[in-house]
């Protein structure tokens, strides 16, 4: 099993473009590596305040690499259906219904996607105003993830409008692995007799 089965989900990739996959796979890398260098730089900044020689810029790098992982995070998670997706309504209807609440939901999440790229935006041309210390590296380097971000969710919720409208919502799902079996019946049945 290759990493790019490893950490590409197959799950509703009905949804899905296969050209994004390489995508998705780069982002997860990158998500990877922020998640461990944050967890990194928050190590050395308790150690080194502990030893009485505290790095300043630390706590600068550990925010961007914190903000970073937050928002390329938001991302992936809207192409796997992990984040800003709402399931459980959904999934328990078939149908027409069900594709007008999936199609209603996503128009959300594109909304919302619209509003980081031009919010984000705004704030990344403001943030050249203002400086971050001790480096003083202009505060636009932390707001350039928010409209990335936005861009990004956007492209993976057109993916998902256009393939869900195209191929339906409504698939389900494989069993993931060969030793997976179909869930058991768990209803009480009363087999006393009179």
């Amino acid at each position: 099993m290759s990493i790019v089965d490893k950490l590409v989900l197959q799950r509703q990739h009905h949804l899905k473009w296969r050209s994004f996959d390489r995508l998705e796979l780069i982002l997860m890398i990158v998500c990877g590596v922020l998640c461990f260098g944050f967890s990194l730089s928050v190590t050395a900044d308790i150690v080194t305040r502990t030893i009485g020689s505290p790095w300043l810029w630390l706590q600068e790098a550990t925010s961007t690499l914190f903000i970073y992982a937050i928002f390329i995070g938001a991302a992936v998670a809207t192409r796997r259906n992990d984040h800003l997706y709402l399931t459980a309504v959904s999934e328990a209807m078939h149908g027409t219904p069900r594709l007008i609440v999936e199609i209603l939901i996503r128009v959300v999440v594109l909304a919302v996607a619209g509003v980081l790229i031009y919010y984000g935006y705004i704030n990344y041309l403001r943030g050249f105003g203002s400086f971050r210390l001790p480096s003083n590296t202009p505060i636009a380097s932390l707001y350039a993830a928010i409209p990335l971000s936005g861009a990004l969710i956007a492209l993976f919720t057109v993916e998902q409008l256009v393939n869900g409208i195209r191929n339906g919502f409504d698939h389900p799902e494989p069993l993931e692995d060969a030793n997976d079996t179909l869930p058991a019946d768990t209803s009480i049945q009363n087999r006393v007799q009179p």
